[in-house]
């Protein structure tokens, strides 16, 4: 984890100070409104749908730590965790702080590696409507929350990250998948 000091208290490296922009892997720019952001996160269940079609969610990359149906769990908890802090800032409680939660903990206890990839799109989908509707009144009500390791999160903040977040996931799944199944030509070129 990167952090930097401001006033007393650490605050960790996030968005784009810290993937880039764009985004240095999956090429995701930050110059996007909140009302952008929100669309492509909408967009984005039906992507994961077509991903996993016909995988078994337990394909892997050398270098990365979840197959691909931990991935879409992990995004949806994101955003089901992002909600409740962004519902609860808007009108639910006045409750500004969010606390911080270590995904890989989250993971194992959620047991990722065993939810079946439809159950995983199930969950996906839910929490993305979710999230819009709890973004889309944060938005209005100007929330701004405060994250345990990033500090000063706005509403248009948390579009864009937990955006940036869901549309990283994608692009780990497209290469999980490519690294599971090599183009055919080279399947035929080692059977020959």
């Amino acid at each position: 984890m990167t952090v930097s000091r401001k006033g007393s208290a650490a605050v960790e490296k996030w968005g784009a100070d810290l993937y880039g922009d764009p985004c240095r892997g999956c090429g995701y720019g930050w110059s996007l409104t909140p009302q952008e952001a929100i669309q492509i996160l909408l967009g984005l269940p039906a992507q994961f749908r077509a991903l996993l079609d016909g995988c078994t969610g337990q394909e892997h990359h050398p270098d990365l730590s979840w197959g691909p149906t931990a991935y879409v769990c992990h995004v949806a908890d994101n955003l089901r965790a992002w909600a409740e802090g962004l519902a609860a800032g808007v009108r639910l409680s006045a409750e500004v702080a969010v606390p911080g939660y270590d995904p890989d903990l989250l993971a194992k206890a959620r047991r990722y590696d065993r939810i079946a990839p439809a159950a995983a799109l199930w969950s996906l989908e839910r929490a993305a409507a979710a999230w819009s509707e709890a973004v889309t009144a944060a938005l209005h009500e100007d929330v701004v929350l405060q994250h345990a390791a990033r500090g000063v999160q706005r509403a248009e903040d948390v579009a864009r990250n937990n955006a940036h977040d869901a549309f990283h996931h994608v692009w780990d799944i497209r290469r999980i998948l490519e690294y599971a199944s090599p183009p055919p030509s080279e399947t035929a070129d080692q059977n020959s």
